[in-house]
C-alpha cells in the first residue's frame, strides 16, 4: 500500500511513565531468564553457529539483544539492553566494548521492513560510561553483557521510530585499530506524551486446538466419550503448556477472544469419565486420567470471559478454502458448515455460559476469493476475516485504511493488517527473535498511527491459529507494551466491524487466480470430502431405524465437522486416518443390526412356515424396518399369496427376532429365497441372506394310496356303527320280552326277531342272559363290555360324531 511520510509532532514532555510499563518489563521477564542460559562449552557454541566458515568486518562477532527494557521509554526511564556476543572469527579481538547507537527516525512502515539492510554505521554511538568493556574476545567463548542508559542521554528528538543498534566495537592482529565487529539491530518508539488521536486496535486471541475425540462412543447409557488420544491436549492445558499460557496471559489483557467450539467441548467431556484409544485402536480402550487439569483450565477460561467479547468459529474450525476450492464439487459439503455453524453458539454458550458471536468466518491467513467469500458467508456469516497481504490496497491511500470494508452482497471484510499479525510467528524461544519481534510490532504500529495522525483508524490484529507458549509469551509482552503505550487504544471486534470504512479503501475482491499456491497445496483434496458424504450417507439410512437418533447422529455429526478442519493442513496422512476410523466405527455399528444366516431349509407338504431372524446388537432399540422374504421361484414356491412377503420389523436393544412367513408348495425341488431388510422409505439395509428351500411335497400315487386306505378306514367305522346300532335294537328288544308281569303292569310278549334260530338265538348266535337289574352280561368272558352307557338304550342319531 501506498505510505506517506512520518508526521512530526511535538516535544515530548518529563511525564513519568513508570507504572504503566511495568506489565512489560514484568512480561520479558521469563525470557531474559531463559535464554541467558550460555551453551556449556564454547566447541558446542561454535559448532552451532557453524565457524567453521572465515567471518570479516561487521560479521566478525555476532550480537544478540536478549532483552530491552521499557520497550517503549519515556524521558525519566532508563533504558536497559542486555545479551550476548560471541567471537566467530579465527582472531581474537582486544580493547572491545559494547555500546549503543541511536540513529534517526524511519520514515515509513517499510523503512522498518528495510531496516536490517540499512547502512550498520547509521546513528551515534553513546559512549563514555555507558558501554560494556571486554579485554579479549577469544574465538568461539561467548559472553554476556549488559548496559543501562539514562533516557534523555539518547538524545532522542521528535516523536517517531528510531533505529537503535548494539554494536561491538574492537580490534585483531589483522587490523588493530577500533572497528565495527559486530552489530545487532533493533527499534525504538518514541511517544512520550498522548498522540491527539489514538489508533483503536483490536487484538484476536485464538483459543484453537487440534482435533482429539473421535465418533466413538461407550456402549452404555452415558455414552462415555472416546478420545484418540489425551496426552497431547492434556500436556496444551496443563502449567505452562501451550493452551494453560494463552489463558492465563489472555485473562490480563484487553482482546477479543476467538474460540473454537470443538475445543471446548473435547475439555469440557475430560472433565468427566472418558475413554482413549490404546495405540490407536477402536476395540481397545483406557479410561482417560485428566479430568482434574481439564476442570481447572475451563474453570479459569469461564471467569476469564465473563466480561469480554467471544467470537465462535464453526464448530471445528472448518477449512473454507479446502471446501470452496474442493468441497463444492461434492454434494451435500456445504451443509456440514452450516451445521457445525449451527452448533458453535449453543455450544460455547452451554460451556462458558457467554453468548458469542457467530457472524465471523476466518479463512486461513485471511486469504480470499471470490469462492471463498460465497462459501464462508453461506453458513449465515455476514463478516469475513480477511488480511491486508490478500486484500491489498491499489489506490493511492497515503496510510493504511481502517479494517472494514464492504465486498458487496451485504457483506463486510475485516482486514487484519499483515505486518502486525505476521510478528510474532517465528521461534520465540530465541531471546534474540523475541525481543526484536516485540520491538518491530510496536514500531509497526506507531508508525502505522502517525501515517495519518488527525485520523482515528481501526487496527484489527489476527495472529497465527495456534501460537506457541514461547509465541504467546512474546505476543502478551507485546501487546501490554502497546496498551500500556500513548497511540493506542483497545477496541473489541465488534466495534472494528462497525467502523465507518474509508472511502479509498479497497473493497474489490482479489481473483482465485491470485490464491497463494502455498496454501492450495496444503488444503483437503476433493477425495476427503468425497469419503466424508459417504459416510454422511451412510449415516442418513442408519439413523432412521433407531429409536434414539441423538446417541448416533450427534457424535458422528461432530466428527465430520472434525474431518474438516483446518487444523489438518499439513497433515494429510493423519487426515486420512481419522476419516478412514469414523467411516469403520460407522460401519461395525450398522453391522450390529442385520440378519442372523440361514441355512437350507425343508419344506414337507403344500404349505409350512419360514422363520427368519433379525438381530440387534446395538444398545438402543431399533424400529421402522421391513423384513421382506422373496421366492426367486414363484412358480414352485410362493411366499405368502405372491412372490415376496413383507412384515414390519422392531426389535430391542441386545436381542433378536424370529419373523415367520407363510410359504406355499406347488413343485418338488429346490427354490432360492432371498431375506433382505429394508428401511421404511424402501432402501435396503444391510447385506440380504439367501438360502434355498427344499420342497419335498408327497406324489399323486401315494396320494391315491393314502386314500384308499383313508377310505377303507371309513368303511370299517361305518360297518362298526351299523352293528352297534343292531345290538342296541336287540338289547331292547331282550328287555321289553323279559319284563316280570304284576304291579298291574301290563305285559306284553316280544315277539322273535326275525331269522332267528329255534333255539332263541338270532342269526344262530345264543341268547343273551338277563339279570335282574336289566345289564348285559357277556355269555363268554372273552366277549367285550359295550361302549355305550347301559342307561342310553336308544339308537344312535344318524348326525352323531363317532369317536375312535
Amino acid at each position: 500500500m501506498a505510505e506517506a511520510a512520518d508526521f512530526q509532532g511535538t516535544s515530548p514532555s518529563p511525564a513519568r511513565r513508570w507504572l504503566r510499563r511495568t506489565g512489560a518489563l514484568l512480561a520479558g521477564v521469563p525470557l531474559l531468564a531463559g535464554v541467558l542460559q550460555l551453551p556449556t562449552s564454547a566447541s558446542s557454541y561454535a559448532s552451532e553457529r557453524g565457524l567453521a566458515a572465515e567471518v570479516t568486518g561487521s560479521r566478525t562477532v555476532d550480537v544478540s539483544l536478549d532483552f530491552l527494557s521499557p520497550s517503549v521509554p519515556s524521558e525519566d526511564d532508563t533504558l536497559t539492553v542486555s545479551g550476548r556476543i560471541v567471537n566467530r572469527g579465527k582472531q581474537a579481538v582486544t580493547g572491545a566494548h559494547v555500546g549503543l547507537r541511536v540513529g534517526p527516525t524511519l520514515n515509513g512502515r517499510s523503512a522498518i521492513d528495510d531496516a536490517p539492510r540499512s547502512n550498520p554505521y547509521a546513528g551515534t554511538e553513546v559512549g563514555g560510561k555507558y558501554v560494556a568493556k571486554f579485554t579479549r574476545l577469544a574465538p568461539g567463548v561467548p559472553q554476556t553483557f549488559s548496559i543501562s542508559v539514562p533516557v534523555d542521554r539518547l538524545d532522542l528528538g521528535s516523536d517517531g521510530v528510531y533505529q537503535l543498534g548494539v554494536t561491538l566495537t574492537g580490534r585483531t592482529a589483522t587490523a588493530p585499530y577500533d572497528q565495527i565487529l559486530g552489530i545487532e539491530r533493533s527499534f525504538l518508539p518514541w511517544q512520550p506524551e498522548d498522540a491527539d488521536t489514538k489508533s483503536r486496535t483490536t487484538y484476536l486471541w485464538p483459543l484453537i486446538s487440534t482435533s482429539h475425540m473421535t465418533a466413538e462412543t461407550g456402549s452404555n447409557e452415558q455414552q462415555t466419550p472416546v478420545f484418540a488420544d489425551d496426552d497431547v491436549l492434556a500436556a496444551e492445558l496443563s502449567p505452562g503448556g501451550r493452551l494453560e499460557r494463552l489463558l492465563s496471559l489472555g485473562k490480563d489483557l484487553d482482546i477479543t477472544w476467538v474460540v473454537d467450539p470443538d475445543l471446548l467441548a473435547s475439555v469440557d467431556a475430560m472433565t468427566r469419565s472418558y475413554r482413549v484409544q490404546v495405540n490407536g485402536s477402536s476395540t481397545t480402550t483406557r479410561a482417560g486420567t485428566h479430568q482434574a487439569v481439564a476442570k481447572q483450565w475451563l474453570g479459569e477460561l469461564e471467569k476469564a470471559v465473563e466480561d469480554a467479547e467471544v467470537v465462535a468459529l464453526p464448530f471445528a474450525d472448518p477449512d473454507l478454502a479446502s471446501l470452496a476450492h474442493s468441497g463444492t464439487a461434492v454434494t451435500g459439503s456445504l451443509s456440514h458448515l452450516k451445521d457445525a455453524t449451527t452448533v458453535a453458539g449453543t455450544t460455547v454458550e452451554s460451556i462458558l455460559h457467554v453468548t458469542p458471536s457467530t457472524e465471523y468466518a476466518w479463512p486461513v491467513n485471511g486469504a480470499i476469493d471470490p469462492s471463498i467469500v460465497k462459501v464462508a458467508t453461506s453458513a449465515g456469516a455476514d463478516t469475513v476475516l480477511s488480511r491486508s497481504d490478500s486484500l491489498k490496497e491499489t489506490g493511492a491511500l497515503p496510510y493504511t485504511p481502517s479494517a472494514a470494508r464492504p465486498i458487496g452482497g451485504g457483506i463486510t471484510a475485516v482486514v487484519a493488517d499483515a505486518r502486525l499479525s505476521t510478528a510474532f510467528q517465528g521461534d520465540m524461544t530465541v531471546a534474540g527473535n523475541s525481543t526484536l519481534a516485540v520491538q518491530r510490532f510496536l514500531a509497526q504500529s506507531l508508525m502505522l498511527t502517525r501515517q495519518a495522525p488527525d485520523k482515528q483508524r481501526s487496527v484489527v490484529i489476527a495472529p497465527q491459529r495456534m501460537p506457541t507458549a514461547s509465541q504467546a509469551q512474546t505476543m502478551a509482552q507485546a501487546l501490554t507494551a502497546l496498551q500500556d503505550g500513548n497511540w493506542s487504544q483497545s477496541a473489541d471486534l465488534s466495534a472494528a466491524t462497525r467502523t465507518e470504512p474509508d472511502s479509498g479503501a479497497t473493497t474489490r475482491v482479489p481473483p482465485a487466480s491470485s490464491y497463494p499456491g502455498s496454501l492450495r497445496d496444503r488444503e483437503l483434496s476433493e477425495d476427503a470430502f468425497v469419503q466424508i458424504e459417504r459416510t454422511q450417507k451412510k449415516l442418513d439410512s442408519f439413523q432412521v431405524i433407531l429409536s434414539d437418533k441423538s446417541r448416533v447422529v450427534t457424535p458422528f455429526g461432530r466428527a465430520m465437522d472434525r474431518s474438516m478442519s483446518t487444523s489438518w493442513r499439513g497433515r494429510t496422512v493423519e487426515a486420512a486416518a481419522y476419516r478412514d476410523g469414523v467411516e469403520q466405527y460407522l460401519k461395525r455399528l450398522t453391522e450390529g443390526v442385520g440378519l442372523i444366516d440361514k441355512s437350507e431349509a425343508k419344506l414337507s407338504g403344500r404349505s409350512a412356515t419360514i422363520p427368519v431372524t433379525v438381530q440387534n446388537n446395538l444398545v438402543q432399540g431399533v424400529d421402522h424396518l421391513v423384513l421382506r422374504l422373496t421366492s426367486t421361484q414363484p412358480s414352485r414356491l410362493s411366499i405368502g399369496d405372491g412372490a415376496f412377503q413383507e412384515h414390519p420389523v422392531a426389535v430391542s436393544g441386545g436381542h433378536s427376532q424370529s419373523v415367520k412367513f407363510t410359504t406355499n408348495a406347488h413343485a418338488n425341488g429346490r427354490a432360492g429365497v432371498i431375506a433382505q431388510l429394508y428401511t421404511q422409505d424402501g432402501r435396503p439395509y444391510g447385506p440380504s441372506v439367501t438360502f434355498d428351500v427344499r420342497v419335498t411335497e408327497i406324489t399323486a400315487t401315494v396320494m391315491l394310496v393314502i386314500a384308499g386306505g383313508v377310505l377303507l378306514l371309513v368303511l370299517a367305522g361305518f360297518r362298526m356303527y351299523t352293528q352297534r346300532k343292531r345290538e342296541a335294537a336287540r338289547r331292547a328288544a331282550q328287555e321289553t320280552e323279559n319284563v316280570p308281569a304284576g304291579d298291574g303292569a301290563e305285559h306284553t310278549a316280544t315277539p322273535v326277531a326275525v331269522g332267528a334260530g329255534t333255539d332263541g338265538t338270532e342269526g344262530g348266535r345264543e341268547k343273551a342272559s338277563t339279570t335282574g337289574q336289566g345289564a348285559y352280561d357277556p355269555e363268554h368272558p372273552s366277549d367285550p363290555s359295550p361302549d355305550t352307557a347301559p342307561e342310553i338304550t336308544d339308537p344312535s342319531g344318524t348326525g352323531e360324531r363317532v369317536d375312535r
